[in-house]
C-alpha cells in the first residue's frame, strides 16, 4: 500500500493512472480474503508501475494495460462479485429552509431523474417518503404519469414505506403504525403498487432506532431497513424486537450522499466475504438539498463496469440487493440502535411538546367520533382525521421534531400541529355533542324541578 501511495504521489491525476491505481488496490483486498492467493500478482503489477513511473513520471494507457495483464489471475475472482449501484435523492423536509424550498427541491429533483432515464435506459432511481409524492400530486400532477411509467418499469423505485424518513424514537407507537398505514394506502392508489411490495423502510438519516422497531415494521409488511446513523458494530444484521419479531438490515458502511469514484467497490470483497454472499450495494446521489445522481455518477458506473479488475457493476435497486441480503450470514442483533443524537433532541422543546398533545389529540378525536358512528349519530370524519394525522406525520421527519432545523422549520410545523388539534378537537366536540343528544335527561329533569318546588315551598304555610 506504502508503494502505491508513492506512485500516486509522484504522478498526476488521470484517467488510466486513477483505473490502475484502483485496480491494484481492489485485488489486494481481494488477496486478502483469498490467503494472500494473489499477493504476487498485486507484486508484479506494483513493480510494473514503478518501473514505468520512473522511466516516463506518468502512468498512461500502456503502462495501465502491462499492469492489468499482470493482475490477469485475479480477474474470475474479481468478477464473480457483482455490485449493484442504487441512487437516491436524499431530500430534507424544511431542514435549512421552508416548504415552497421542499417543494421546489422535490419538484426538480424529479424532473432530473426523469430526464436521466430518458437518456440512460438501464439508469435505475429509488425514492423514499410518502410526502414528496404527495407534493407532486399536489404542485405537478403532470409529471406523475412519467413516474408512474417508470414505475412499472421496474426503473423507479419506490423505498417509501413511511410518510417522512421520520425519527423512530419520540413519535408514540400509534403514530409510528400510522406512518406504515397511510403511506401504504396512499402509494398503492397514486402509484398502483401492491401493498406488498412496500416492504423497504429506508432511513439513512434517522437519529435513532427505538428496540420495538422490529415488531411495528414486520407486523406492518416491512421486511428491510436501511440506515446509516445510528449504533456502528454490523453492516448487515437480522435485528430482532423484545417478542421475537425480526427484520433484516443493512446499515450503510460508506455514506448515504456519495458521489461515484473509482474506489467505489473497495469494501465489496471484505462485506461479501463476512457474509457469504456474492453481491455488495453501492449507494450514490446528492443529497439533503435533493438533487439525486448526476450524469457524472451514470457515465462513471457505466465506465467501470468494463474495467477487467473490478467486479461486476450495474445499475440496481435496494431490493435486488436485500434479497440476497436475507440469504446471508447475518448477526442477530437485540436493543435500541442509537437513542440519542446530541443537539437535537434536547432542542425544540414547543415542537416536541405540540407532537404529544397531536397524537394524543387525533387518538382521542377517534375514539369518540367512532363511538358516535358506531351509534349511527354521525359519520366518522375519515378525510379530515386521516389528513391531521398526515400533517402530525409530516413533522416527525428526522430534522423537525428531534430539533435540528432553523426558524421556519419551527413556524411550519408549530402551524400544522395548531392545524391538526383544531380538526382534533372538533371533531371530538361533534361526536360528543352527538352521543349526549341521545341521553335521556327527562328523569333528571324532573328530579330538578321536584328538589325547587320543595326549596320554594313555605314551610309556615
Amino acid at each position: 500500500m506504502e508503494r502505491l501511495t508513492r506512485i500516486s504521489e509522484r504522478t498526476s491525476r488521470g484517467y488510466w493512472r486513477e483505473r490502475i491505481l484502483s485496480e491494484i488496490d481492489f485485488v489486494r483486498r481481494l488477496s486478502q480474503v483469498s490467503d494472500g492467493e494473489f499477493d504476487g500478482a498485486v507484486t508484479a503489477a506494483v513493480d510494473i508501475l514503478e518501473r514505468g513511473v520512473t522511466a516516463d513520471g506518468a502512468v498512461g494507457r500502456s503502462l495501465a494495460q502491462e499492469a492489468e495483464g499482470a493482475l490477469q489471475p485475479a480477474s474470475g475472482r474479481a468478477k464473480s462479485f457483482e455490485l449493484l449501484c442504487a441512487s437516491h435523492a436524499h431530500i430534507d423536509m424544511n431542514w435549512m429552509w421552508g416548504w415552497q424550498e421542499t417543494v421546489t427541491v422535490t419538484l426538480e429533483t424529479f424532473r432530473t431523474v426523469l430526464a436521466l432515464m430518458d437518456e440512460y435506459p438501464d439508469f435505475t432511481f429509488s425514492q423514499s417518503q410518502a410526502s414528496v409524492y404527495r407534493i407532486v400530486e399536489e404542485y405537478e400532477p403532470s409529471m406523475l404519469d412519467s413516474i408512474r411509467m417508470r414505475v412499472a418499469e421496474g426503473r423507479w423505485e419506490v423505498t417509501a414505506s413511511q410518510w417522512v424518513e421520520g425519527d423512530k424514537n419520540l413519535p408514540g407507537g400509534e403514530a409510528l403504525v400510522r406512518h406504515l398505514l397511510y403511506s401504504r394506502k396512499y402509494l398503492s392508489d397514486l402509484l398502483g403498487i401492491p401493498g406488498e411490495r412496500l416492504n423497504i423502510d429506508f432511513e439513512p438519516d434517522t437519529f435513532g432506532h427505538n428496540a420495538n422497531m422490529p415488531e411495528i415494521l414486520s407486523a406492518g409488511g416491512v421486511r428491510y431497513y436501511y440506515h446509516c446513523r445510528g449504533s456502528n458494530d454490523h453492516v448487515g444484521y437480522r435485528w430482532f424486537a423484545p417478542s421475537g419479531a425480526s427484520i433484516v438490515v443493512y446499515q450503510e458502511p460508506r455514506w448515504y450522499n456519495s458521489t461515484v469514484l473509482p474506489n467505489l467497490p473497495e469494501f465489496v470483497p471484505g462485506f461479501c466475504s463476512s457474509h457469504g454472499i456474492d453481491t455488495a450495494l453501492a449507494v450514490y446521489g446528492v443529497g439533503d438539498h435533493g438533487g439525486g445522481p448526476t450524469r457524472r455518477d451514470i457515465e462513471r458506473i457505466i465506465e467501470m463496469a468494463s474495467w477487467p479488475l473490478f467486479p461486476r457493476i450495474r445499475f440496481g435497486t435496494y431490493r435486488e440487493f436485500f434479497e440476497e441480503l436475507e440469504k446471508a450470514r447475518l448477526p442477530e442483533v437485540r436493543g435500541e440502535r442509537n437513542f440519542i443524537f446530541t443537539g437535537c433532541y434536547t432542542s425544540q422543546t414547543r415542537i416536541k411538546m405540540a407532537n404529544r398533545l397531536a397524537e394524543s389529540g387525533l387518538a382521542e378525536a377517534e375514539r369518540y367520533a367512532a363511538t358516535a358512528d358506531s351509534m349511527g349519530l354521525c359519520v366518522y370524519p375519515f378525510k379530515k382525521l386521516e389528513g391531521a394525522w398526515r400533517d402530525t406525520l409530516f413533522n416527525h421527519f428526522h430534522d423537525i421534531l428531534p430539533g435540528s432545523g432553523v426558524t421556519e422549520t419551527r413556524e411550519y410545523a408549530l402551524g400544522k400541529f395548531q392545524e391538526s388539534m383544531a380538526t382534533a378537537l372538533s371533531a371530538k366536540a361533534a361526536a360528543l355533542r352527538a352521543i349526549a343528544s341521545e341521553i335521556d335527561v327527562t328523569p333528571l329533569i324532573a328530579g330538578e324541578a321536584a328538589d325547587d318546588d320543595a326549596f320554594y315551598t313555605n314551610p309556615a304555610e
